[in-house]
């Protein structure tokens, strides 16, 4: 497993994928009524597992803020949900880290990541930042984090595995093989 930032580098086209295939889907979820549906957790959690705890934290930190960059939505926001996907990469790095790249881990890895980003973002920054009813938050969140658990799930089953066996593990689409460096 390689887990030092700078090794990582040649796996940027791997990252940069993940990035292209989460970007779009969001841009055309609202499109097929899949809003709160997306494809980062799955490939963040692929790339967390190939690359180690600190390079999945900052792609899951990095796409959240780049996909509020490119939708002109920066912010406050950004930073407590850059911060805490960012949060569930390194979690999801250490935990993927002696286990196989089954459905079944990346089903656990994104369950608990799910969980912990909803209570965080949903539950406590509800009541902490808009000064939203502690119950108000706790019973709103339920249906949200309901449907991001299904797409999350979903996407760790189909997704997930797939991309970590056929991208994040091929040398294929490592920087050298893509420009011909020696």
């Amino acid at each position: 497993m390689k887990q030092n930032i700078v090794q990582s580098l040649s796996g940027m086209p791997k990252f940069i994928a993940g990035f292209i295939a989460t970007i779009i889907f969001r841009l055309l979820s609202p499109f097929l009524g899949l809003w709160n549906v997306s494809p980062l957790m799955a490939t963040e959690l692929a790339g967390s597992k190939a690359y180690g705890p600190m390079v999945g934290g900052l792609y899951g930190a990095g796409s959240i803020a780049l996909v509020d960059l490119f939708m002109g939505k920066l912010g406050t926001w950004t930073i407590i949900t850059a911060l805490t996907y960012g949060a569930v990469g390194v979690w999801g790095g250490y935990f993927l880290q002696r286990r196989n790249a089954t459905a079944k881990n990346f089903v656990i890895a994104s369950i608990v990541g799910t969980l912990f980003f909803d209570l965080i973002t949903g539950v406590l920054m509800g009541p902490l930042m808009y000064h939203q009813a502690w119950s108000d938050a706790i019973l709103g969140q339920i249906p949200f984090t309901l449907r991001h658990l299904a797409g999350n799930i979903f996407f760790a089953v189909v997704l997930a595995p797939w991309f970590y066996r056929k991208v994040m593990e091929n040398p294929q689409w490592e920087l050298s093989k893509i420009f011909k460096f020696a």
